[in-house]
């Protein structure tokens, strides 16, 4: 189940202008290029800023999504006819070959239950060639991010073109281990409607995710750090052989 942040359509419209600068994306952008990637698989592609990103740079790009409303946006976008979207998950992927899968911004962190996370390993890896590489972000545990997370630190009001002004900001519900909880808030001006997403991360220690990947044939090739958020985030760098 889609958090409302992704699943509601007023919601999913908001995404992009609500956080416009995906600075972030460079640098797998970057690792695409490196590794020599034509068919890269975008996990958790949202309304698609990676997949079109790299779709107008020349790779062949499917993008999977488990909120259809954000699939939808993504594919109304221009461009968008050049990217194959796929409603589902990783465990829902035709033969792909691709050499590179991507798990972006929390994507990793938000499939948080072990089931689903275990189903999303192997399903990255059956997509992969052999050679291909899987590559993902997840914040260091101990960096406690979430203590960050309070309406003073987000409160804001922005003006959306065709929504008008929308007041947003997020509060932590709670800490159960390496669940973390919080909630989004959104106010619309035009109509006052007020919405709210719900949304768990799980924070996995550099260990267990390395333990992860070992479980499910990949081999780890580095752990780098993340160019936005130094010192706060593991980069994984992981190939099928």
């Amino acid at each position: 189940m889609a958090d409302a942040c992704f699943g509601h359509p007023r919601l999913a419209a908001l995404y992009d202008p609500l956080d416009p600068d995906r600075g972030d994306l460079d640098a797998y952008l970057a690792m695409a290029r490196e590794f020599g990637a034509r068919r890269v698989l975008d996990i958790g592609c949202g309304t698609g800023v990676f997949a079109l990103l790299l779709a107008g740079r020349g790779f062949e790009v499917v993008g999977v999504d488990p909120a259809l409303a954000s699939v939808e946006v993504a594919r109304a976008k221009p461009g968008g006819g050049r990217v194959r979207w796929i409603h589902g998950d990783a465990t829902d992927l035709p033969p792909l070959r691709a050499d590179l899968a991507t798990m972006t911004a929390n994507v990793a962190q938000a499939i948080a239950g072990p089931r689903a996370w275990r189903g999303t390993l192997r399903g990255a890896f059956a997509a992969l060639r052999p050679g291909g590489r899987l590559v993902f972000e997840t914040r260091d545990p101990g960096a406690r991010a979430w203590e960050e997370w309070t309406r003073e630190r987000s409160h804001r009001v922005t003006e959306v073109p065709g929504a008008g002004a929308v007041e947003s900001w997020v509060d932590l519900v709670g800490v159960r281990g390496p669940l973390v909880t919080f909630r989004w808030t959104y106010v619309f001006a035009v109509d006052g409607q007020v919405l709210t997403s719900d949304s768990t991360l799980r924070f996995r220690e550099r260990a267990e995710v390395e333990r992860d990947l070992a479980a499910h044939g990949y081999v780890l090739e580095e752990v780098r750090d993340a160019p936005d958020r130094p010192g706060r985030e593991f980069v994984f760098v992981a190939r099928r052989p």
